[in-house]
C-alpha cells in the first residue's frame, strides 16, 4: 500500500501485523510524514463483517491489541519539535496520569536526537498493546511506557473525529468496505 500524497510506500506485513490503512500528517501545505496502522488478523475478521464507521474501526482497534502505528517521515523536523507535536496530539485524548505523556515524548525526543533530527526515511513505531507502548525509532527499541490508557490515547490520535490525518483515516474505511 502506498500512501498516494507523498508516495511512502508500506509493507503489507510488519511483526506478524497486517497494514490496515495509510495516510499523511499534513501541517498546512507541508507533508510531514505518513502512517500506516498495522492490526491483528483478529481485528481485521471483525472489521470484514461491514464496519463502515469510524467508531467501529476505533472500537475494535483499541479492544483488539497490539497494534502498530509507522509512521514515516517525508520532511525534517528537530527531534524536539517532533516529539513535543506527537505528544501534545495524544494530551487531549489522555486520561491518565500526564507523566506517561511526558515519558511518550522523552523516548521520541531520545530516539530522534540521536540522528538530530527526523529526516526524510526516518521511521518511527509505536506498538500499541494492552498494557502500554513501545516506542521504536529507525528499527531501535527506545523503551517502553506501562500505561494501557496511553495506548488507547495514541490510537486515537489517528481514529477519533479529530483524528491528525483525514487521508488515514479515510483508507481505514476504504479498507473495511472492499
Amino acid at each position: 500500500m502506498v500512501d498516494k500524497a507523498t508516495g511512502i510506500d508500506f509493507s503489507p506485513k510488519l511483526n506478524g501485523l497486517s497494514l490496515f490503512g495509510v495516510g499523511v500528517r499534513k501541517k498546512g501545505p507541508i507533508k510531514i510524514y505518513s502512517v500506516g496502522m498495522y492490526i491483528s488478523e483478529m481485528t481485521r475478521e471483525t472489521l470484514s463483517s461491514g464496519a463502515k464507521k469510524l467508531e467501529s474501526i476505533r472500537s475494535s482497534v483499541k479492544s483488539n491489541p497490539p497494534t502498530t502505528f509507522l509512521l514515516k517521515m517525508n520532511f525534517k523536523v528537530p527531534a524536539a519539535k517532533m516529539a513535543s507535536a506527537i505528544a501534545e496530539s495524544v494530551v487531549p485524548r489522555h486520561t491518565g496520569d500526564a507523566s506517561d505523556v511526558k515519558s511518550l515524548e522523552e523516548l521520541i525526543f531520545d530516539g530522534v536526537s540521536a540522528k538530530g533530527a527526523a529526516t526524510k526515511g526516518t521511521t518511527l513505531q509505536f506498538d500499541c498493546e494492552e498494557s502500554g507502548i513501545d516506542v521504536t525509532v529507525d528499527g531501535k527499541l527506545q523503551g517502553s511506557v506501562n500505561s494501557p490508557k496511553l495506548s488507547q490515547s495514541f490510537c486515537d490520535v489517528y481514529l477519533d473525529d479529530k483524528g491528525v490525518s483525514p487521508a488515514f483515516k479515510a483508507s481505514c474505511l476504504e479498507s473495511c468496505i472492499s
